[in-house]
């Protein structure tokens, strides 16, 4: 018996369509990321994250979050692995003093030689901040940051929108991430969550896809965002029972709630799924990269609000509910299948030797659509 396997030529003439997306391992560039919840960044409590490849370090002062590199001009050191803070508007170097402004990265004194001609020379890398809906979100380019509304999804930024989340870090490529949430295939994973009776939600475990044209939808207008929905749902049998051999094996979930009826996923890498895990919530999830082999998974929850005790009641119902339901009970099985991926793919062989299947339409039109809309490739020369 043969075992299945891409003929080269084909492999190489089908992974064209999406060169930029592979050689895209440390993410986009000139990109908005979010990196840390706003309550996690308090004033004068330093904050290192990493981004992109980058380290950075993030602090509070007076209310605004500033972000500068996490690396001394002088000798390279990391400032975050002993913070020394003795003004609020600077940080100094543990090792020689050397001391940058938070606003600007100014190089504005050297503790162990006032009288230095580096001073005022010279400044540490700054990164555009916005907050919204409790995100801190950094910039990572060299272009001028174009408007937040274009890198999160649609509706993210409703005014009536209450929203809440946790992250925590995956060890796979970001890329793991996003197809991993955006494979409409993936729910078997899912056959046995807690989540199913929890809530008792319907979900099939899998799906018999029809007119592979009518699969997807991109949408790519300009100053607005840009992804892909699966419309794999809307055009295909879903799969309740499944047989090996003509006999019956395995069924999937019959509940009464209807859940995940809309899925897109948009640059520069956010997966929406409406609604989920209830018909009143609407889910996100942002796959930062963190470096080749590591992304930070950023799971929110949003519920539409009408009064101040609405969105209390929501604040506590997420924390009481839908965090161990939801976020961990279910959301768990996708990190277990990321982590499994990711040594196929981490030398880039899995990308010409992966054999896709009918369901896999969507993951394909994404990674074109990424191919050709982002806004640049981060690499480890271009930092």
């Amino acid at each position: 018996m043969q075992t299945a396997s891409v003929p080269a030529g084909i492999a190489e003439r089908r992974t064209r369509a999406w060169a930029p997306y592979i050689d895209a391992k440390l993410g986009f560039r000139n990109h908005w990321y979010p990196v840390r919840l706003s309550a996690e960044v308090a004033e004068a409590s330093p904050v290192p994250v990493q981004l992109l490849g980058e380290k950075v370090l993030l602090n509070r002062v007076d209310g605004v979050v500033h972000a500068i590199a996490d690396r001394c001009l002088h000798r390279g050191v990391t400032l975050s692995d002993k913070v020394e803070c003795y003004s609020k508007a600077t940080i100094s170097c543990w090792y020689h003093g050397w001391t940058y402004r938070w606003d600007n990265g100014k190089l504005v004194d050297i503790l162990t030689n006032p009288t230095s001609v580096q001073i005022g020379r010279h400044a540490l890398k700054t990164y555009p901040v916005r907050e919204e809906k409790g995100l801190v979100f950094l910039f990572v380019g060299d272009q001028e940051p174009h408007d937040l509304a274009e890198d999160v999804p649609p509706g993210f930024l409703d005014a009536d929108l209450a929203v809440h989340g946790q992250h925590r870090v995956v060890d796979a490529n970001w890329r793991m991430g996003v197809e991993n949430g955006f494979d409409a295939g993936h729910v078997f994973i899912h056959k046995s969550s807690i989540l199913l009776d929890g809530n008792d939600i319907a979900l099939p475990l899998g799906f018999a896809p029809g007119d592979p044209e009518q699969l997807t939808r991109s949408v790519t207008g300009e100053g607005a965002p840009k992804g892909v929905f699966d419309l794999l749902g809307e055009h295909s049998v879903p799969i309740f029972e499944a047989t090996i051999e003509g006999q019956p094996a395995i069924q999937g979930h019959m509940g009464s709630k209807m859940v995940a009826i809309s899925i897109s996923v948009w640059l520069p890498g956010v997966l929406k799924v409406d609604p989920f895990p209830d018909p009143t919530l609407t889910q996100f999830e942002w796959y930062v990269p963190i470096d080749e082999g590591r992304h930070l998974y950023l799971q929110m929850l949003g519920r539409r609000v009408g009064s101040e005790e609405e969105a209390r009641s929501f604040e506590a119902e997420f924390r009481e509910k839908w965090v161990e339901l939801a976020l961990n009970g279910f959301n768990d099985d996708d990190i277990l299948a990321r982590r499994s991926m990711e040594p196929f793919y981490a030398d880039d062989r899995g990308w010409r030797e992966e054999v896709l299947f009918e369901s896999d339409r969507a993951i394909i039109e994404w990674r074109r659509l990424a191919s050709q809309y982002n806004r640049g490739i981060q690499t480890r020369d271009v930092r």
